[in-house]
């Protein structure tokens, strides 16, 4: 049984902290170094940053921040954002990241996940798969930001990056980013019963209850943003973290 993790996802913009509602509107909330050095002090198991502009603007991964994240951070920690070939992968580890999370680029060139699972081994490889209903309600997984339908059912599409080497998905539900309303539960059993691979479910944790729904799913960790960089109904920038006895209580 893999390990169940509990995972602080963190979203960069310009090189610093940003947190969205629904991938539109962000707040900034503040240097991402500061924050890591926060849950270096929590001893957080993992991190996952990405870089929600740098696919958008067709911008390479900042390499000199990414190194900067990793010398202050002393957990592994996964990077996605603008990653569109092998040679960004491979400086990427270089540069410190564990593994590399990929999304618009896994359904325009399917062929870099078995590449890069090849070369870099599946547990580096991770697929981003961000998802919400289209216009006659249906679940398609969305690419670009969520900006463009790739016409695909997340299930389907979980079970295409498996076959295709992916050792790990990250599953975001666009319509639940940010809001704090739970996690969309039916749809991370839906494709933890469809795949082999551990899953990473993210988008509308809130508290102890909703990491509970996710992480009794066999093969699934809960990841999250809101909840571990505001505290408070006025959503107030405080960086932080579960305490260890939530956390036992949890896993």
């Amino acid at each position: 049984m893999a390990l169940k993790r509990i995972i602080p996802c963190l979203l960069l913009r310009n090189n610093g902290l940003v947190k969205t509602i629904k991938f539109k509107k962000s707040t900034y909330i503040g240097d991402p170094i500061n924050a890591v050095k926060i849950f270096n002090e929590k001893e957080v198991d993992e991190l996952v940053f990405l870089d929600i502009d740098a696919t958008r603007n067709k911008q390479e991964p900042s390499y000199q921040l990414i190194q900067d994240i990793a010398s202050e951070c002393f957990m592994p920690f996964c990077y996605g954002g603008g990653v569109k070939n092998v040679e960004q992968i491979r400086r990427l580890i270089a540069s410190g990241a564990e593994k590399v999370a990929i999304n618009s680029a896994a359904f325009h060139n399917p062929k870099l996940i078995s590449d890069a699972a090849n070369l870099f081994g599946s547990s580096t490889i991770v697929v981003s798969v961000d998802y919400k209903k289209n216009l006659f309600g249906k679940q398609m997984v969305f690419v670009e930001g969520g900006r463009k339908s790739t016409k695909i059912d997340p299930v389907s599409y979980a079970i295409q990056m498996e076959e295709l080497g992916a050792g790990e998905l990250f599953l975001n539900c666009i319509e639940r980013d940010g809001t704090m309303e739970g996690y969309d539960v039916e749809m991370v059993q839906r494709i933890a019963d469809a795949v082999t691979i551990p899953v990473i479910a993210c988008g509308g944790a809130n508290d102890l209850q909703d990491f509970k729904k996710v992480l009794q799913i066999e093969g699934v960790s809960a990841a999250a943003g809101s909840k571990f960089v505001f505290q408070g109904k006025k959503r107030g920038v405080l960086i932080s973290y579960l305490d260890p006895s939530e956390i036992k209580s949890l896993t």
